[in-house]
């Protein structure tokens, strides 16, 4: 596994990150034990970087991953918080519930403009005052779309950002690949930490794997790259890949089965929720419930964190 210095942070983190969105309650739902096992796999096999999020529900999972093991991974987490008082309540609670009493990366979750990026400015001198205080190593923000990657560029207090990136462009809100990738170097060239999301496009991609990641990896203005898995398998493939060594057929032919997809049940109410609080546009209220564009969905989960009535799940 190869390991490199994220920006200028400080802080050294292995190539291949483990998104562990997809073990969590908007995606798998893995029972702790279970997922902390699929973390751990992960780690025994080189990998020392994780990403997480306060919605995510998986910090009792890292938190047992943890468990015995010889070394100390870099984990990356977010919070939606916009006032100094929930960034704290959000800080308090990652710090609790993994365990740590320094955070290494503490994001401003999904910003999606300079707008976005000012409403939560109170929250964002809440972490910069923590990462003063060397409660937390270093402050950044992730998003999907291009103009937060440019915006940062002249915020020399942001350390990291955690932009969205694949071969396609999916799920990018505000713009083309091309023009992520513009950005994205640029925030390189400024000395930020760059980690990417999503590039199997949260599971759509997933048959063309190998052009993917090759993809990714090509990129030598993306320090790491953010890979959510579900199993031990799906870890194996993806170090080997990364390594640069050849994967058995075993391994992505059962990758390779694995088709996600957005399920809405017959209960939902059309309340609209789930609609207002996807970023990606995808969802739509039709003959009175809702419905998932394809083209536009990645996959995230995140739309059944908002529904009242539990009507929505990735599977």
């Amino acid at each position: 596994m190869e390991y490199v210095q994220l920006g200028k942070t400080g802080i050294t983190v292995s190539r291949l990150c483990f998104g562990a969105l997809v073990i969590g309650p908007l995606q798998k739902n893995m029972p702790v034990k279970e997922g902390a096992a699929v973390i751990r796999a992960a780690l025994e096999m080189g990998v020392s970087f994780i990403d997480t999020a306060e919605l995510y529900g998986t910090y009792g999972h890292i938190r047992e991953a943890l468990k015995g093991f010889g070394g100390r991974p870099v984990v990356a987490t977010k919070s939606y918080a916009y006032t100094a008082e929930g960034a704290a309540e959000s800080v308090e609670k990652a710090r609790k519930e993994l365990d740590m009493d320094v955070l290494d990366i503490f994001l401003l979750h999904e910003q999606e403009s300079r707008l976005t990026l000012k409403g939560h400015r109170e929250a964002l001198e809440y972490y910069l005052d923590e990462r003063e205080k060397g409660r937390i190593r270093a402050v950044g923000v992730s998003t999907h779309n291009i103009e937060v990657v440019r915006a940062i560029c002249e915020m020399p207090e942001i350390d990291v950002v955690h932009p969205l990136i694949n071969i396609t462009g999916i799920g990018i809100g505000d713009g083309n690949i091309g023009e992520m990738l513009g950005a994205v170097k640029e925030a390189f060239g400024c000395g930020k930490g760059v980690y990417s999301m999503k590039p199997l496009g949260g599971g759509n991609l997933l048959r063309s794997y190998d052009e993917c990641m090759d993809f990714v990896l090509g990129l030598p203005f993306v320090h790491s790259i953010a890979v959510g898995m579900q199993s031990a398998d799906e870890a194996e493939m993806n170090v080997l890949k990364f390594e640069g060594r050849e994967i058995p057929a075993r391994l992505k032919e059962a990758a390779g089965s694995v088709r996600k997809r957005l399920h809405i049940d017959f209960w939902c109410t059309g309340c609209g929720k789930c609609v207002q609080r996807c970023s990606q546009r995808a969802l739509s209220i039709v003959g009175g419930k809702a419905a998932a564009d394809p083209a536009k969905c990645v996959l995230c989960g995140y739309c059944s964190g908002a529904c009242p009535n539990f009507a929505i799940k990735i599977c």
